[in-house]
């Protein structure tokens, strides 16, 4: 049963508007389902409107943030629980800890860097967590024509695809964690 979804998205607060639509979409479906959102405790971008979204729903929010980025002023107070680390490293090692599942959102290289090791993890046997990629507008169709490229060159195994789900919208999303 999924009770905390950790969610990697973009900090960026120039994403485009249907990436900010899909994000309060989603927090307020996890808010619905009773279901806690995990997430880098930054107050901008998809982050911060996927925290307000489910906090004005009635949800659970857990963030995490290193002491650097807090101090840089962009940690989310507005939350239910708000925890400071000392390194990225500790940040990652919590955001999967914490998760029942993974969702991922647009975002640069910080949500990639999440995403490939949250795969990596679950191909090594480190965790089976569902891994959904939200693929808004076609966003991750790029990556994923390179992961059938790393395939064909025999880099990973043909079925890498089990490792990760691709969702069109919120509802199959919800599908796939049920």
């Amino acid at each position: 049963m999924v009770r905390s979804v950790t969610v990697y998205c973009s900090s960026s607060n120039h994403s485009p508007k249907a990436y900010f639509e899909a994000a309060s979409e989603l927090g307020k479906s996890l808010a619905k389902r009773n279901i806690s959102l995990v997430f880098g405790g930054g107050n901008i971008g998809l982050m911060g409107c996927i925290a307000n979204a489910v906090m004005q729903n009635g949800g659970t929010v857990r963030g995490i943030i290193p002491r650097f980025l807090e101090e840089r002023e962009i940690a989310h107070y507005g939350i239910t629980e708000l925890h400071i680390v000392e390194t990225m490293h500790e940040r990652k090692m919590k955001l999967a800890e914490w998760a029942d599942a993974f969702i991922v959102l647009p975002g640069g290289f910080g949500t990639l860097d999440e995403l490939l090791e949250v795969i990596t993890w679950r191909h090594l046997g480190h965790h089976n967590k569902p891994i959904i990629l939200l693929n808004i507008d076609g966003f991750w169709d790029s990556l994923l024509q390179f992961f059938n490229t790393l395939a064909e060159n025999n880099l990973v195994k043909p079925d890498h695809e089990k490792l990760y789900q691709v969702c069109n919208s919120i509802e199959d999303i919800f599908r796939h964690l049920s």
